[in-house]
């Protein structure tokens, strides 16, 4: 079967590489990233970053067993393909005491079985002093099979997997998908046309652009604020792993612990906008040439100063990205037709589950069944 897979971000690359894996043809199309972000007039794809925080533990069982599955494949790419991109740092989640997540965490750490120590706020201190945290929070602490990948990385990797089984990648803007009585017709932006049995529309925020409204996905633009640190400094703090924390009045945020971006340059990355601006597909490649919002930027290094009270930065930088969510909480992974499905992560987890995700996608766009865990809650 000839598959066209539409998009090669997170998903779709490890939905071709399934693909590929298991012997279909397989088409992969995708532009490269740009050189220059600000005169960029195309589709972007949140992959041009360089931290995600990856952890297994999770309250949703759909997900708290995807993420499982797509950890425990990172090092085998690694190694296939000799491109590193899992940083196994640990993650920390951390809500006061009262919080409805706190019950749920511990109830998930029974449920799945999770290498996780449970810490107060006198222990969190103890064993990571650069972090501030408030009297009365509790700590989930993965130790292991948890920290930061590398999207960009990562995506290189699962192209490279799914070319040396066989994928075939196309430099290109998909522009529209059409279907005939035999086929799918694939119209690229600045290439030749293309036919193939079935296609995966695999585009994050930009998916509306191909699908219209079939799917009821809402993006978000958000924010993120990166702080230059020395080398100096990262030697002073010592190993620390990411940050993801609920605090009371819904002011949740998480950061990633310093990691090195393309610029050669060490960065404390912290997010977590206090308010949402939904973006229509027409704005989006604007907002990506911006530099964010200026206002939730101020509110990210106040927050700073009040988590890493004693963090030296050098300089600060400020990026725009998006979230794309469904109201099921769930992916979009399913069936627009016969032969064009969708994949969509639907909220913010889709980086570090992409793998797994990638490959129910395979599953479901070859006519393969999915296994039960997904099945039932994807609806399919």
């Amino acid at each position: 079967m000839h598959i066209a897979v539409i998009g090669a971000g997170m998903i779709g690359a490890a939905a071709a590489r399934h693909l590929a894996l298991a012997g279909h043809r397989v088409t992969l199309v995708g532009a490269a990233e740009p050189a220059d972000r600000i005169a960029h007039d195309g589709p972007f794809a949140s992959h041009y970053d360089s931290g995600r925080i990856t952890r297994q533990m999770d309250p949703s069982p759909f997900w708290s067993r995807a993420s499982r599955a797509s950890i425990a494949r990172y090092r085998g790419l690694e190694a296939e393909t000799g491109v590193p991109f899992f940083s196994e740092v640990g993650s920390l989640m951390t809500a006061p005491g009262e919080h409805p997540d706190t019950a749920r965490c511990r109830a998930v750490l029974t449920r799945d079985a999770l290498p996780c120590s449970v810490l107060d706020t006198a222990e969190m201190g103890a064993r990571f002093p650069a972090y501030a945290c408030p009297e009365g929070f509790t700590g989930f602490h993965e130790p292991s099979l948890a920290g930061m990948i590398d999207p960009r990385e990562m995506v290189r990797a699962q192209i490279i997997a799914a070319r040396s089984h066989g994928a075939t990648l196309i430099r290109d803007v998909v522009i529209g998908v059409d279907e005939t009585a035999q086929a799918t017709r694939i119209a690229l932006r600045d290439g030749a046309p293309f036919e193939a049995d079935r296609a995966l529309i695999a585009t994050g925020g930009f998916t509306r652009a191909l699908t219209g409204a079939a799917l009821p996905l809402t993006t978000m633009g958000r924010t993120v604020v990166l702080f230059e640190v020395t080398e100096a400094e990262v030697a002073r703090l010592g190993p620390l792993p990411t940050l993801i924390s609920l605090w009371r009045g819904g002011e949740d945020f998480y950061l990633l612990p310093p990691l090195r971006y393309p610029d050669g340059r060490l960065y404390v990355k912290l997010g977590g906008d206090p308010a949402d601006m939904p973006l229509e597909v027409a704005d989006m490649t604007e907002w990506f040439r911006s530099d964010g919002d200026a206002g939730v930027a101020r509110y990210l290094k106040g927050l700073m100063a009040q988590i890493m009270p004693g963090l030296n930065v050098t300089a600060t930088r400020t990026l725009p990205c998006v979230t794309t969510y469904m109201p099921s909480d769930l992916p979009a992974i399913g069936a627009l037709s016969d032969r064009v499905f969708t994949a969509v992560a639907g909220c913010g987890r889709g980086a570090k589950n992409s793998d797994e995700l990638g490959r129910l996608a395979g599953l479901l766009v070859s006519g393969k069944a999915l296994p039960d865990w997904a099945a039932g809650p994807l609806g399919l």
